[in-house]
């Protein structure tokens, strides 16, 4: 496995009213791209942007820039054609959202993006499978979608982990809580792009918290490749 990982800030905790100065903090920060989970009040309680947001982040912060999005919606298909539209390049959705995943997978591919899907902590492995073998990226939650700052849930990551050996071409993420604490075992489940909602956008010094992260992961990463 690749001794690398990216790190994409979420920025569900930043504020809409200067959204692009923050967005653009962690960028200068060293953060690989940018991680925007959207909500609309139904898949999950909270209400936050949809994709006049997004569209407006691409103008002002350049169109190489890495969009990925983690769909805490209901009915994920209705919103794969506006988010292309604005440039989104990873459309992560939720498989208990969809009672039909490989058909909604087509259509992502079908409008230029990347497929990903999200499954919520009590969603088992054997629900997993059927669907991993069809798509680009996995993230297992580890806290409950909609809420920052949660506690991370270590009983997830050997469900990542069972996954992520059955299928070694996913990207992978273990997403929800993950700071210097848990990195270690993000990394030896083998997941390779690390979300940070709170440790990073709530940090006065997010350039030491993105290399802590950076450096915790290699260094875990390297030894789980000895131990191989």
């Amino acid at each position: 496995m690749a001794l690398g990982c990216k790190i994409g800030p979420s920025i569900l905790n930043s504020g809409l009213f200067d959204l692009e100065a923050e967005c653009l903090w962690m960028l200068d920060s060293g953060s690989d791209d940018l991680y925007l989970n959207v909500m609309e009040g139904h898949f999950v309680p909270n209400f936050n942007f949809g994709h006049s947001v997004v569209e407006s982040l691409q103008k002002h912060l350049g169109q190489d820039l890495f969009f990925d999005m983690h769909m805490m919606v209901s009915g994920p298909k209705q919103w794969v054609k506006s988010m292309a539209e604005v440039g989104v390049d990873q459309y992560i959705f939720h498989l208990e959202a969809t009672e039909n995943p490989g058909d909604l997978i087509k259509v992502i591919w079908a409008n230029g993006m990347r497929a990903g899907f999200a499954v919520k902590p009590e969603t088992t492995v054997q629900y997993l499978a059927p669907q991993a073998s069809l798509q680009e990226m996995a993230l297992v939650r580890t806290v409950e979608p909609g809420f920052g700052g949660q506690k991370f849930t270590e009983d997830m990551v050997s469900k990542f982990q069972w996954l992520r050996t059955q299928f070694l071409s996913l990207d992978g993420e273990v997403g929800g809580g993950a700071g210097s604490d848990t990195l270690h075992m993000c990394a030896e489940a083998l997941a390779n792009m690390i979300v940070s909602i709170s440790a990073i956008m709530r940090s006065e010094d997010p350039i030491s918290v993105i290399n802590l992260l950076r450096n915790a992961f290699s260094e875990a990463a390297q030894r789980c490749s000895l131990d191989q």
